[in-house]
């Protein structure tokens, strides 16, 4: 495992309270929703009172853990968000800056009301105007090719498709609520440079860690469970192939390339912009070329 990696077995809040003053540039997680999900020796289900004061424990500690130009990306069902936005905001002063939706095409289904299809997540800053964002490092590829457009890519938007975790992916793990890593991988790139460090108080199956070894960042995963500090050493030394999963439209192809000389150029730059982290991805997008022009 990488020395840039560390795990730490404990109750998050505990382990967020041995942490320097701000030690940290970029906090991303998925805490539990308090949904009584079983984590093992855990079960998910505080009264809300508790709830939401071990929500305003681990948050101040956060806070206090973060560099002055860091961000802090919270997941959140829509049963709790808007306290974690009252505490983000009201009670810790930190900065609003975006609401992301992730949305995904299957999940669990309801036959009385409406099935969910998306979660959400709070993105925070701890200075209003000094933080790190490197847009050049998310964007996605233009849908035509323009002489005015940035062929370096477009604003992914807050509105995120990416595919749930389904029990036949690849790299499906044992753990009710692993998250993509595309998904942090969008953050990570977007909210910190390479030897940052990144912490996720609630590590879970270890997603963050793995993106931060292949991002180049130093990741700190906290859990309470020892079964999932191993399940995430494991993974850390698993052999990388890609990452598991991709906005799609990663992988599209620009219309109106029409110019030869154009085209290859942008190609080339298109790996390296956009699949730099997906290999296994490139197959299809070149196949994708050949078939809109013939090359």
């Amino acid at each position: 495992m990488d020395k840039v990696i560390t795990l730490l077995c404990g109750d998050a809040v505990e382990e967020l309270r041995k942490m320097p003053d701000e030690s940290v540039n970029l906090i991303a997680t998925d805490p539990p929703y308090n949904l009584n999900k079983n984590y093992g020796n855990n079960q998910d289900n505080l009264a809300f009172a508790e709830y939401l004061d071990f929500t305003r424990r681990w948050l101040s500690e956060a806070k206090r853990v973060l560099t002055n130009n860091g961000s802090i990306y919270v997941f959140m069902g829509m049963r709790y968000i808007s306290y974690v936005y009252t505490i983000l905001e009201q009670e810790l002063g930190m900065t609003f800056n975006s609401w992301v939706t992730w949305f995904y095409t299957q999940g669990s289904g309801k036959t009385r009301g409406f099935s969910p299809r998306h979660d959400d997540i709070l993105l925070f800053t701890k200075s209003p105007k000094q933080f790190v964002f490197h847009l050049d490092a998310v964007r996605v590829p233009q849908k035509y090719y323009r002489s005015v457009n940035n062929m370096r890519g477009a604003n992914p938007g807050n509105v995120w498709e990416f595919s749930h975790m389904h029990y036949c992916n690849r790299n499906r793990k044992k753990h009710p609520t692993q998250k993509p890593e595309g998904l942090f991988e969008r953050m990570i790139l977007a909210s910190s440079n390479e030897g940052d460090t990144v912490l996720d108080p609630f590590v879970g199956s270890g997603t963050l860690l793995r993106v931060c070894q292949q991002t180049g960042r130093r990741g700190i995963g906290i859990d309470i469970n020892p079964d999932y500090i191993q399940l995430s050493r494991e993974r850390l030394n698993e052999p990388f192939s890609g990452f598991d999963s991709i906005d799609e439209r990663m992988k599209r192809v620009p219309n109106d390339l029409n110019d030869a000389s154009i085209r290859a150029e942008y190609v080339r730059n298109h790996v390296e912009w956009f699949l730099k982290n997906h290999p296994d991805a490139v197959k299809e997008f070149m196949a994708e070329v050949g078939e809109k022009y013939g090359d």
